[in-house]
């Protein structure tokens, strides 16, 4: 029986290694037990629900072992997984599954709170334990597995397709960032409807051999004693600065437990200068990332903590296999040391967005490069980030689309011009500040509306009035210049 992915590699080369943990449950799988499962949840979709090559399977549940098990089992199939935000607001939740119209729609509680029709992950469950397992199948690598939305300019909600070819090179890719071996364990507290917690967290130690222990979400006092663990032996851990923050501010923290780590991974937004330091002091390596879902791990710092504390503004470099090119508004290539949008080439780079063929062609080059939207300098070679092209803002690790709110405030009542710029925050990194031209109204009447229609985590944490607002000549609100003039106020 041919190996079809590293799973399957694996339940034929060390069939009782470990390979998956679901710490919540204390359930384990060897490669074999874990290969049987896949295999079986392939047949149940294929015999139970009629699942067919090309067909979407949907989930909307918090992390387990089974949201794992399901998106390899859809490649196997030739299916494609869609995992949802739960985070999302009802009325975007049911947005998505409109466009993406699922032949499977599986979830937890998360279904009901939503109000959307589907099958219970528990006879889901169920049902695959019955199954008997699939035959060996072949897998085209260049067929769509993954489809990961992700909110744009335009305030509405697209979906970004992923190939097992561009899987498996982020597996590739990440395990020569991330010194990744057969001894690896990956402690997934991230979301699995986010990239880190599906694909980054799950492709590299598959792919040699390690294990992945599966987290029921973030908490600082669980998280602290998992990586002190030493029966769990995590090696490798991703979080945002935030949560970075919030476990070194907890009473018992130990940076001890962490030097065990091969690092502590970051990404989604910069480091405070003082608490970078206080990490490196500790002898804890932080190892800055640049990533998308477009393209996953683009470029990462070395695992060396004098490196670090002599670029600490730096996101690191690319593997061989990465294409990168920085360019200015001509599309001309930018010199060492001035800024330029990030364009991508490789294997790593995704297929496009679903049914959305007039912004697929808009984010390539006519020669193919990828257009991140994102602006770095090289300097002293490293790559560092130095602002997005767009407007998106950071807030908690989450990306927040101003437009989407703004679209959303251009149905409120009695609301003329409304613009939303990020702002620093101490404890989220940065949130949104809010401006309406008109007279005020009451900020809990607003978040009230706007709760109701968008997720939390994107609803502005401050809201002004104001008569005016920059704008260009043209007309178009200038945001640079309306963050200045917040910032000046603070």
């Amino acid at each position: 029986m041919q190996p079809v992915d590293s799973v399957a590699f694996h339940a034929r080369f060390d069939p009782q290694r470990l390979a998956l943990i679901e710490i919540f449950s204390d359930r384990r799988w060897t490669y074999a037990a874990l290969d049987d499962a896949i295999r079986r949840c392939a047949h149940a979709l294929m015999e139970e629900w009629k699942v067919k090559p090309g067909d979407r399977v949907a989930a909307l549940a918090a992390n387990r072992a089974e949201l794992l098990i399901l998106h390899f089992a859809c490649s196997r199939v030739g299916a494609i997984y869609v995992p949802l935000n739960w985070r999302l607001s009802p009325r975007e939740l049911t947005e998505i599954v409109d466009d993406v119209e699922p032949a499977l729609l599986v979830g937890d509680g998360e279904l009901a709170k939503a109000g959307l029709p589907g099958v219970a992950m528990d006879v889901f469950v169920a049902a695959c334990a019955a199954a008997t397992p699939l035959a060996t199948v072949s897998l085209d690598p260049d067929r769509v597995s993954l489809i990961l939305y992700t909110s744009g300019t335009s305030g509405q909600p697209k979906g970004a397709m992923i190939t097992e070819r561009n899987l498996n090179e982020l597996g590739l890719n990440s395990s020569l960032f991330q010194r990744v071996d057969r001894n690896s364990r990956y402690l997934v507290d991230s979301p699995m409807f986010h990239i880190i917690g599906i694909a980054s967290s799950v492709r590299p130690p598959f792919l040699t051999g390690g294990a992945v222990i599966i987290s029921d979400g973030f908490d600082a006092q669980r998280t602290l004693g998992r990586i002190a663990d030493p029966d769990l032996a995590v090696t490798h851990y991703f979080c945002v600065p935030q949560m970075s923050s919030i476990l070194r501010r907890q009473p018992d923290f130990n940076p001890a437990a962490f030097r065990r780590l091969t690092a502590l991974f970051s990404g989604g937004a910069p480091h405070p200068q003082a608490e970078l330091n206080a990490w490196l002091d500790d002898g804890v390596p932080v190892i800055s990332a640049y990533g998308l879902s477009e393209a996953g791990s683009v470029f990462m710092m070395p695992i060396d903590i004098e490196t670090i504390r002599r670029h600490p503004l730096a996101v690191g470099l690319g593997t061989p296999s990465i294409r990168s090119r920085l360019v200015d508004d001509e599309g001309r290539d930018c010199p060492d040391g001035l800024p330029g949008e990030v364009l991508l080439k490789g294997d790593n780079v995704f297929a496009g967005y679903w049914r959305r063929p007039e912004q697929t062609a808009a984010v390539f080059t006519e020669d193919g490069w990828l257009r991140t939207g994102d602006v770095a300098v090289l300097r002293n070679g490293y790559y560092e980030i130095v602002d997005r092209k767009k407007d998106m803002f950071i807030s908690g690790g989450e990306n927040v689309y101003p437009a989407e709110i703004e679209n959303v405030m251009s149905h409120f009542p009695g609301v003329g011009d409304v613009a939303v710029v990020g702002v620093p925050d101490e404890r989220w990194g940065e949130v949104g500040h809010m401006v309406i031209i008109g007279e005020a109204i009451d900020k809990t009447v607003i978040l009230s509306f706007l709760s109701e229609r968008i997720a939390r985590y994107k609803l502005p944490k401050h809201v002004s009035f104001t008569d005016d607002l920059p704008r260009t000549g043209s007309g178009k609100i200038r945001k640079d210049l309306l963050r200045a003039r917040l910032m000046q106020g603070r």
